[in-house]
């Protein structure tokens, strides 16, 4: 399955930019929401467990994810949920236990039938989509460790997967928070890292959005507000949709602020 070793080069591409890092450094903040590098991998390294788990054993993810969810239930945050179950584990060790972790991950979907069935938070998704979200996720919160280190990413085609994640969720983004889902998804006109251009739903003149994949997979994922991106919408749909995409489960979440969300100076 493609979308496996596209997670694969994804977790390899955020492992480059860490490997050279000192252990202090795994304990700056980033800009979002206060979380350090640490505190991202622990939750990659977490979820990519539980997608693990999800994909051999649906009892065992439901155990696993039953834990969390009763801790997050009594107050505790998305990221103090995870300490019990990290156990210590930080700095260095986190990250070597959480690069291991992305190969086996990978190996258990690169072999797995597509159309599998697994469990989740929500409700069950393929396999298929599974791995992608495990991409997707790698690669939004290697947002906020890029930008804290100052470095710029090489974006490849392979950010297609999320692409297609922020199109698949177009209803989303209105259901979650209680609207009615337009009849029509806009147009979307964007170029790919290649320069290929890559064009999803009807071609209507009164909605269409048109910029960079990149700044449309930065929108979905609300690592970017849209407006700090090359991204153009043109019609109501299209600006309403930017401004609250949202290509991930959970509740209703917002976008950050304009400018709050930036490539920090080296």
């Amino acid at each position: 399955m493609q979308q496996a070793e596209d997670f694969r080069a994804e977790s390899v591409a955020l492992a480059e930019v860490l490997t050279p890092l000192p252990e202090d450094a795994y304990f700056k903040p980033t800009q979002f929401k206060g979380w350090t590098i640490d505190d991202v991998l622990g939750h990659l390294h977490m979820f990519n467990h539980a997608a693990e788990l999800s994909l051999k054993d649906g009892d065992a993810f439901d155990a696993f994810f039953g834990e969390i969810a009763a801790r997050m239930a009594k107050g505790d945050t998305m990221v103090e949920a995870q300490y019990p179950w990290l156990d210590g584990l930080k700095g260095k060790a986190l990250f070597d236990a959480w690069r291991k972790g992305c190969d086996v991950l990978a190996d258990a979907y690169a072999g797995a039938d597509p159309k599998t069935r697994v469990r989740w938070a929500g409700p069950s998704m393929s396999a298929r989509s599974s791995i992608t979200a495990r991409q997707m996720e790698t690669w939004a919160h290697g947002h906020e460790v890029f930008d804290l280190l100052g470095v710029e990413r090489q974006e490849t085609d392979r950010i297609r997967n999320i692409v297609v994640l922020g199109v698949n969720t177009f209803g989303w983004s209105f259901t979650v928070r209680g609207k009615p889902v337009p009849v029509t998804m806009p147009c979307l006109k964007l170029t790919a890292p290649s320069g290929e251009v890559w064009t999803f739903g009807e071609d209507l003149s009164d909605n269409i959005i048109t910029g960079s994949a990149l700044g449309f997979a930065q929108t979905v994922t609300q690592t970017r507000n849209w407006k700090d991106t090359d991204l153009h919408a043109h019609g109501d749909v299209a600006a309403e949709w930017m401004t609250t995409a949202q290509c991930f489960a959970g509740g209703v979440s917002k976008p950050p602020r304009r400018g709050t969300r930036f490539r920090q100076e080296r």
